[in-house]
């Protein structure tokens, strides 16, 4: 947001307070209200922030936490120059993120939070998160005190909520939270968006960047927080604040330009009738989805240009559309949609538009319930990249006209393309935040825009023969703290892939989302470390040889705890009842399936079982896991689907 913005923002924020006060100007000081502009530090430092009951529950998604992270990230960076002293950032230009409303207790000053409890949540998530990642750098900045302060030699969190306390602690000391089943829906939530943060949090601020950004995000980043010191009267400046009028949407804008284009009655009507019924289909899924999808459109068809990573450049198409399509659309739509007379628009919109948001449609259809036609539409729903990249490089290869079974085949092709690449990145310890992959999917787009199906094969095989990062990274990966969420998705795609080639019904969703029993991630070794002495000189060295993804299964959730610290002697035999990849580590498994190695498919991996399970067997099994990755992702797989 520009500093224009945020003082037209505040100017309005502050107009609407004023009219309140003069409204209730004859109250007592009860009915005081404070507003200020404040910086994340000065909200937060040392303060303590009660959460109602009634909205105890923090419920962001993926999508709210990711794209937070995107537009702080991206707003740093359009200032950030490597060369700049530290002292540089207070120069740097301002974001706002929005108000707060707050109640105070006249008696003992305790603030409760009315408006604004999932923002500052989130905004804690963040500092926890930055707080760890600061801890390997030499350049540190002082943040603790905004996520927890201490009072009478008490140390406590900023955020008050019994509930959120184990949780917040784990993951403020350890950088991890266990989820348990008795958890609070708040719990669960908190733990997958500070894993949602990891993944999105861009690589290039990692390292010398660091203490730059996170001076930023306390100092520069804005919050309105508003006070009043009654609780009726801070819910009545909720409501104003979220009281939207008639302000118009970019997308009533947008259709207000394209039917003043039209100029014959009927053919106006017509699109009207149209635009209304497609609305209302994407509403069914979200009251901003309208937005979102022509967003995702305009980006996969018609954006030529992006904004370059140089301070000071200038926003080009890609980020024109997400932040104004309707101003994008009335500057651009001769040059790049080829739209001039009235007919143009009448046909345009009449028969693409709906075309196009079925497409969109069809494909979130596809994320959320497992289609064994288009499977890794699914799988990218879990291990993806940012929406605003997937959702235009998904739809960029569909044609106006695509029978169904070309379109949804084509939407196979790129999300395989997506989750190939998120894999690669991931177990070569590389992220994939949108702010660093961004150039290379938008060219992406570019590239496989409106291909044909073998085209577009031949494309995506040729971009996934040239990621960089290759598969012998297995070799080095293990399990970690902050990559639970991914090693579960890598095992899930194994177990489901072996057990598809001997024929078992069971499926991807079987492992990493069933309706039925949960899956866990199973550690073969048991965490005793005396028991392996012999092969470390010490315990760090075990726990990276017990964590890589060599030493680690899928089991049914208790199953795993109720012989997790067991030998490995006594668990062979139970993983004999298990799925497929548990129990080819048995020997009995081939004796009872002999036509198992005879597969094909098979046949190349080298399967072997392990009466003993050493250091050397896991080496073993991390060269398997290779293998079976090298043949999950191959790019035969273009050219088998495409027919050639």
């Amino acid at each position: 947001m520009t500093t224009k913005e945020l003082k037209l923002r505040l100017v309005q924020a502050g107009k609407k307070i004023v009219i309140w006060e003069r409204k209730h100007m004859n109250r007592s000081f009860e009915n005081k209200i404070d507003a200020a502009n404040k910086s994340i530090k000065a909200l937060l430092k040392e303060q303590k922030f009660y959460i109602d009951y009634f909205q105890r529950e923090y419920r962001w998604e993926k999508k709210h936490i990711k794209l937070l992270v995107e537009d702080l990230t991206t707003a740093f960076l359009k200032s950030y120059n490597r060369n700049d002293n530290r002292s540089s950032v207070a120069n740097y230009q301002s974001y706002y993120l929005g108000p707060v409303v707050l109640s105070v207790n006249a008696e003992n000053g305790e603030k409760s939070i009315i408006d604004g409890q999932q923002r500052i949540t989130s905004i804690t998530l963040l500092l926890i998160y930055l707080n760890h990642l600061q801890m390997e750098t030499c350049s540190k900045v002082s943040i603790g005190e905004l996520i927890l302060s201490e009072k009478y030699g008490k140390k406590s969190f900023n955020m008050t909520d019994i509930q959120r306390e184990p949780c917040l602690k784990s993951l403020f000391n350890e950088g991890k939270y266990n989820v348990k089943e008795k958890d609070s829906e708040t719990a669960k939530n908190m733990v997958a968006r500070y894993d949602d943060i990891a993944q999105a949090f861009p690589e290039e601020l990692t390292e010398i960047a660091l203490p730059y950004f996170i001076d930023w995000f306390i100092e520069k980043v804005v919050i309105v927080e508003i006070i009043a010191y009654s609780d009726e009267n801070a819910y009545m400046i909720f409501e104003t604040m979220n009281d939207r009028g008639l302000n118009l949407t970019p997308t009533e804008m947008l259709k207000g330009y394209v039917l003043s284009k039209i100029t014959k009655t009927e053919q106006r009507n017509e699109v009207n009738a149209v635009w209304e019924k497609q609305i209302q289909e994407l509403h069914k899924y979200n009251e901003t989805a309208d937005q979102t999808f022509f967003q995702t459109w305009f980006r996969s068809k018609y954006a030529s240009s992006i904004r370059p990573g140089k301070v000071g450049s200038e926003n080009q198409d890609f980020e024109l559309i997400g932040s104004q399509f309707h101003n994008w659309f009335k500057d651009k739509h001769r040059e790049l949609l080829k739209l001039y007379t009235s007919d143009d628009f009448y046909e345009f919109f009449k028969t693409q538009f709906p075309f196009f948001a079925k497409w969109y449609v069809k494909s979130w259809d596809a994320q959320c319930e497992f289609d064994n036609k288009a499977s890794h539409l699914y799988y990218v729903n879990y291990w993806g990249i940012a929406e605003s990249l997937q959702d235009p490089l998904l739809l960029a290869a569909i044609n106006y006209g695509d029978t169904v079974e070309i379109a949804k085949m084509k939407l196979d092709f790129v999300a395989r393309f997506i989750e190939t690449f998120t894999v690669r990145r991931a177990v070569n310890y590389r992220k994939f935040g949108q702010t660093s992959i961004k150039y290379t999917m938008f060219n992406l787009v570019k590239l496989i825009r409106s291909n044909k199906l073998i085209e577009l094969g031949e494309n995506l095989a040729s971009e996934s023969d040239n990621i960089k990062e290759a598969w012998d990274g297995i070799m080095n990966f293990g399990l970690h703290g902050q990559n639970r969420k991914f090693v579960k998705h890598l095992l899930s795609r194994i177990s489901s892939y072996l057990d598809s080639i001997v024929g078992k019904e069971s499926n991807y969703a079987s492992y990493h989302h069933p309706n039925g029993r949960q899956f866990e991630i199973e550690h073969i070794w048991g965490n005793i470390f005396d028991e392996h002495r012999d092969e470390f000189k010490d315990e760090q060295d075990f726990q990276i040889c017990r964590n890589s993804i060599g030493a680690l299964l899928l089991l049914p959730n208790g199953t795993n705890q109720s012989f997790g610290s067991d030998k490995y002697e006594e668990k062979i035999n139970h993983y004999l009842k298990e799925n497929v990849y548990a129990q080819t580590l048995n020997s009995k498994y081939y004796e009872k399936n002999p036509n198992f190695l005879k597969s094909i498919a098979v046949e190349n991996l080298g399967f072997t079982p392990h009466a003993e399970f050493n250091k050397a067997d896991i080496i073993e099994r991390r060269k398997l896991v290779q293998r079976i990755c090298e043949q999950i992702w191959s790019t035969d797989f273009y050219r088998v689907e495409a027919g050639q």
